[in-house]
């Protein structure tokens, strides 16, 4: 991951809807959420939820996909590793006793 791609997925998920939005998704794992089921999860409207699902399509941490009158959203997993993997890229490296271990693989 480049630096302005880690700027853009850390400004997208620095507002608490887009956040809690984003943490729906990954929490249904592949197979996404309707944006119906994400605005009754978090209490929004249609309208503010679409702008801020459209911040994370612009920052590559979700894709969506129409299915009828409907959209469902799915989180980019391989965006999220990426990011993890930026920020913590030679963590504890100049430590003379590193304690931090690698993040787990969810298997995402």
């Amino acid at each position: 991951m480049e630096t302005n791609q880690a700027i853009a997925a850390l400004t997208a998920l620095g507002h608490p809807t887009r956040l809690a939005a984003f943490r729906l998704l990954v929490q249904a794992g592949p197979d996404g959420r309707m944006a119906g089921e994400i605005a009754e999860a978090l209490g929004v409207p249609g309208a503010t939820l679409s702008f801020h699902l459209k911040e994370l399509l612009h920052a590559q941490l979700a894709s969506s996909q129409s299915q009828g009158r409907h959209v469902c959203y799915r989180a980019n997993f391989a965006a999220m590793n990426g990011l993890i993997a930026y920020l913590t890229h030679n963590c504890c490296a100049d430590s003379a006793n590193p304690g931090c271990a690698p993040a787990s693989d969810c298997g995402c």
